[in-house]
């Protein structure tokens, strides 16, 4: 590894800006697929219905969490529009991102008579608050049943536009079961009912994707970069797939990372923090599939985790060559 890996401006590229997708392609599998074989150092260009031809024998695991409709407009008592993201929750508080100035006290207040109270305001730009309708005070069971209906699907800041009806289903995978997601673990969003049901062996586990996903690593050398956590929780059966010596394919970074975080310390459910980057590669992952992601992310850092930045840039290279489409609804990699 040379000092460059350490340093966040090298893992930058430039990406056409007509190579964003702004909405999923019909059907889910049609989307192109770029499968690396490292082994070979060999890259083949293929569509994604056509995975299974490169992991017959392998076991997939995948994050079954559910998006939530976690984006939500309303107005202070005082006055004034807010935007309300809500990105994780932890007993009857819950963890908010706020667009409009608020300070702790703040009543914001939205449709179907729900109220939130701000209770703490933290340095990174989060806000806990507390949830209410008719004054009596909220979980999350009672929580999302309003969310569901008054709230919008979060899609991500480079989509740049509002979220449409499609969106509710597109922006979710088929298999999701778990409420808790800010953001879709995209690389699953690419299986259909068909597909999925071709795989033989197929695991679950559960990751909440937050949106830290999206946060920006603003120091030099990622090394110091703090690494959000999300909660999660694995079976007993998928562990077990885990502690064999079962080829896995992680069909994810939010897979990723959870599978690699119960390898370290062996935890069935908690708060995962990994940050996989080149000096911190995976030890149980045997393939990866995953989707293109954003200049200087955590998530171009864990692919480069697998096969080193060079590779990692150039491969990038050849899918914007190969006219790839990037990014939550785009194209997908698979490292084997």
């Amino acid at each position: 590894m040379n000092n460059s890996d350490l340093l966040v401006d090298s893992y930058d590229y430039n990406l056409p800006k007509e190579l964003i997708a702004t909405y999923p392609i019909t059907p889910r599998d049609a989307a192109k697929l770029l499968v690396y074989n490292r082994k070979t150092d060999t890259i083949t260009h293929t569509v994604f219905r056509n995975i299974l031809d490169f992991t017959r024998d392998d076991s997939f695991i995948f994050n079954d969490t559910k998006v939530l409709k976690a984006r939500i407009f309303g107005h202070k008592q005082t006055g004034g529009r807010v935007e309300l993201l809500l990105n994780s929750i932890f007993q009857d508080k819950f963890l908010v991102y706020i667009r409009g100035k608020v300070k702790v006290g703040s009543i914001l207040e939205f449709d179907q008579h729900l109220t939130a109270k701000v209770k703490e305001l933290n340095d990174d730009g989060s806000r806990v608050v507390e949830f209410y309708q008719h004054n009596n005070k909220l979980d999350f069971t009672a929580l999302l049943p309003i969310l569901q209906k008054i709230g919008h699907v979060p899609l991500p800041p480079y989509i740049n536009r509002s979220d449409e009806e499609l969106d509710e289903v597109e922006y979710q995978t088929i298999f999701a079961k778990n409420y808790g997601a800010v953001a879709a673990p995209t690389a699953s969003l690419h299986f259909t009912k068909e597909l999925l049901e071709q795989i033989p062996n197929k695991h679950f586990l559960t990751l909440h994707v937050g949106a830290g996903t999206f946060k920006p690593v603003d120091v030099d050398n990622i090394l110091q970069h703090k690494m959000h956590s999300e909660f999660f929780e694995i079976p007993q059966q998928t562990a077990d797939i885990l502690d064999s010596s079962q080829s896995v394919v992680a069909v994810g970074t939010t897979s990723t990372r959870t599978i690699e975080y119960y390898a370290r310390y062996k935890q069935l459910s908690g708060e995962c923090d990994l940050f996989l980057h080149p000096q911190n590669p995976p030890i149980r992952v045997n393939k990866l599939l995953t989707n293109f992601h954003l200049p200087k992310s955590t998530l171009i850092m864990l692919v480069s985790a697998f096969i080193g930045r060079d590779k990692t840039l150039a491969l990038y290279e050849e899918a914007i060559r190969h006219k790839y489409r990037f990014y939550s609804y785009g194209d997908a990699m698979l490292i084997i």
